[in-house]
């Protein structure tokens, strides 16, 4: 028998075809009908089976015993502690001493989208922190202040574009981020193939390099002097055009005057890219006929990444490659998770206990999670929800975040795994997975470079007893409401009560695509012409919308409804870090500058229990430049200490060429060898974390995101072992 779905492993949203027979999956392959991926599928796909079939994964309450054990619990017997363990803590402390973190696989499940928002309601805190300010925070903060809303998110429309300008991301390998483009080798050399060009700029010579025409190496940490310099050679050589997005422009000559004096040859001093070449850069990408600027994760996790964001969409903008085919455009998604409302005003109206970082659209930056665990003072967090994440792999300082998850009153985790995280948990909530839910992309929709729509229904009926994660999120909401509440006529709070013990996430998704731009409510041709959740379980295989289409100004969510492109927060920030530095800023000499890295086959640390993913050669090494590991005297595959101020990791190095003398790059979700922690994951993944040297306060000051890329580190032979 065969199943199709789109995966849910990444982004990329592929479609799959899975042959089964009975509860066994025989094979997994790429659905050649799928309007959108086309039979492309990368290697983690097949984690859907592993996952399915792996006797590790957890399916009933466990509870942590006096010994370090578990032990399996009831459903009831569950919540009823959870209840009893939440209760009199907030009852004492108040409903902020529970800090709550959503990790990274939770926009992956359309159930914990449908239902997070009424659980977190009803749970009444302020502390809530995401994976958002790990790698992605900058893109929704400058779209929050240019356009209106952080989630007016620009895609690059890369299958029309004629020339593709790439910085700190790298697509042959995670096939899209904040771009969901499944096949993305397959896109990129169509753009060769048309007679287009794809420039990157980037520490290393990634998979990427391999696809594009040009790769320029960039000090990490220093490219929005780059895209300052780029600014400033197209408006000196007035090459400027934005055609008719100039009708709702504001603050256009601010934007002018703030990069007026960042010449090429300053930029060159801080980037390491000739000036000559940063002109070249400048002036192909501002006079070809379609062109497109897109960023990512080296740009985002870097001490200026919300400028970062900023410049490069005002860059399309000045040259007329933004809301056009070929640029950057906005998607127009079957379900509509914006529906007209501004995010404005939805920032910094509290601060995190410790420091006083500003929340952003009602999360905290999660550098200051452990920390306000540790705090002694007002605000301190007593007790901690996790929720499909391991930020102990995943965030910044995770020695801190293990020492503060020890220091918890109470600590409850929904996941289906024991992991470097969950182990601290007094109980953990493990949800049906994978191929035992339905599905719907509620966000990658929005991110997709064309307009698609499809719905994966359940493959296999979970084990009985087992809840999905939208019934794990519903019972803690109603158990949260019926004892703290708001108060109201009884009559009203039973009817809201019932409707919302009816709902699920299906009836959840029927409505929105009613109510979406193609849906029954907004069709012109009756009722019975527009989307439905019927017609799309019918198109087993996908429903494309078309390509992506002008939408401005009318989706501009603004006061004026016009594209801030500079908006007074971010310009007068970019004034101050665009100043000359002093000598306090030199670098120190003997440091390397880290950056991460991705691999296809694994997607953070939630991917490593597959061994068919993890086996081959150890792909946790330290890459160093063959100049540095001379000057080093280190040989490939010795094993090398890397040192923080956080700690100390130890990995081997992978001498090669293509990475910038003066810069290593260690991948990020390992660390799975953690002493004392006996966690069950694939034989063949070790590794240390590079979490575990990452600072927790080097974070992008103007977001609040945490600062990975850029952050210098000391290397030099480990001791020999004892």
């Amino acid at each position: 028998m065969k199943h199709y779905r789109s995966c849910n492993l990444c982004e990329a949203i592929c479609g799959l075809e899975i042959e089964y027979e009975g509860r066994t999956v025989r094979s997994i392959r790429g659905d050649r009908q799928d309007p959108f991926s086309r039979g492309h599928i990368c290697p983690k796909a097949v984690a859907l089976k592993d996952i399915y079939e792996d006797p590790a994964r957890l399916k009933k309450p466990v509870r942590k015993t006096a010994g370090g054990g578990w032990r399996e619990i009831s459903w009831a017997a569950a919540f009823d502690e959870i209840d009893a363990r939440l209760g009199p803590l907030r009852r004492e402390f108040g409903n902020h001493t529970v800090g709550v973190y959503l990790g990274n696989p939770t926009v992956h499940s359309y159930g914990a989208m449908t239902f997070n928002r009424a659980f977190l309601k009803a749970l009444g805190t302020r502390n809530i922190f995401t994976a958002t300010s790990v790698d992605q925070l900058p893109h929704h903060f400058a779209a929050h202040y240019m356009f209106g809303h952080g989630m007016l998110l620009p895609v690059p429309d890369i299958d029309r574009t004629g020339h593709m300008l790439i910085m700190g991301a790298n697509p042959g390998a995670s096939n899209g981020s904040m771009m969901t483009a499944p096949g993305m080798d397959t896109r990129l050399k169509a753009i060769r193939r048309r007679g287009g060009k794809v420039v990157l700029i980037d520490p290393r010579k990634t998979e990427t390099a391999g696809l594009a025409d040009e790769h320029h190496f960039i000090r990490p940490g220093s490219d929005i002097w780059l895209l300052a310099g780029m600014l400033h050679v197209i408006f000196r050589d007035k090459l400027e055009r934005p055609g008719r997005l100039s009708g709702f422009i504001a603050n256009r000559n601010r934007l002018e005057s703030v990069i007026d004096f960042m010449t090429p040859a300053m930029a060159a001093e801080r980037t390491g890219i000739k000036a000559t070449a940063i002109e070249e850069i400048a002036r192909t990408f501002a006079t070809s006929e379609r062109a497109v600027c897109y960023g990512r994760m080296g740009l985002s996790t870097q001490a200026h990444g919300g400028l970062c964001q900023w410049l490069i969409n005002a860059l399309n903008i000045v040259t007329g490659n933004f809301d056009q085919p070929g640029g950057a455009m906005f998607s127009l998604p079957a379900v509509d998770v914006i529906r007209g409302r501004s995010t404005l005003g939805k920032a910094g109206r509290w601060k995190s206990a410790a420091r006083g970082l500003p929340e952003f659209n009602g999360d905290l930056p999660v550098s200051a999670l452990a920390e306000d665990i540790l705090h002694s003072g007002e605000g301190k967090i007593r007790a901690l929800i996790t929720s499909a994440g391991n930020p102990v792999l995943s965030t910044p300082n995770g020695r801190q975040m293990e020492k503060a998850m020890e220091s918890l009153d109470f600590m409850l985790s929904i996941d289906i795994y024991i992991n470097e995280t969950t182990r601290h948990a007094d109980l953990i909530l493990p949800p049906a997975t994978g191929l035992e839910t339905d599905h719907y992309d509620l966000i990658f929709n929005m991110l997709a470079v064309r307009n698609v729509a499809k719905y994966s229904p359940q493959l296999f009926r979970p084990q009985s007893g087992s809840r999905h994660d939208w019934q794990i999120l519903r019972e803690l909401t109603r158990r949260l409401e019926k004892h703290h509440g708001p108060k109201g006529p009884a009559r009203r709070r039973g009817f809201r009560q019932r409707l919302k013990q009816s709902l699920s996430p299906a009836r959840v998704l029927a409505l929105g695509l009613a109510l979406g731009p193609y849906g029954v409510w907004r069709s012109r041709s009756g009722f019975f012409s527009g989307l439905t959740l019927r017609k799309l379980k019918k198109a087993v295989h996908g429903i494309d919308l078309g390509p992506l289409a002008p939408r401005l100004p009318a989706a501009l969510l603004t006061p004026d409804r016009k594209i801030d492109i500079a908006p007074a927060i971010l310009a007068n920030r970019l004034q101050k870090v665009l100043a000359p530095p002093d000598s306090a800023d030199r670098a120190d000499p003997d440091a390397f500058l880290l950056i991460g890295r991705r691999h296809v086959r694994s997607n953070n640390s939630w991917m490593h229990n597959s061994a068919r993913l993890m086996k081959g050669k150890n792909r946790c090494t330290v890459m160093m430049h063959k100049s540095d590991a001379a000057r080093l005297t280190l040989s490939d595959g010795q094993t090398v200490a890397v040192r923080s101020r956080t700690g100390e990791i130890r990995l081997p190095v992978e001498i090669t060429e293509d990475i910038m003398p003066g810069v290593i790059s260690i991948p990020h979700g390992y660390g799975h060898d953690r002493a004392n922690t006996n966690i069950p994951v694939a034989e063949a993944c070790p590794g240390a974390s590079i979490n575990d040297i990452t600072d927790e306060r080097l974070i992008d000051e103007l977001t609040g995101n945490a600062a990975f890329s850029g952050q210098p580190v000391k290397i030099c032979p480990a001791p020999a072992a004892v």
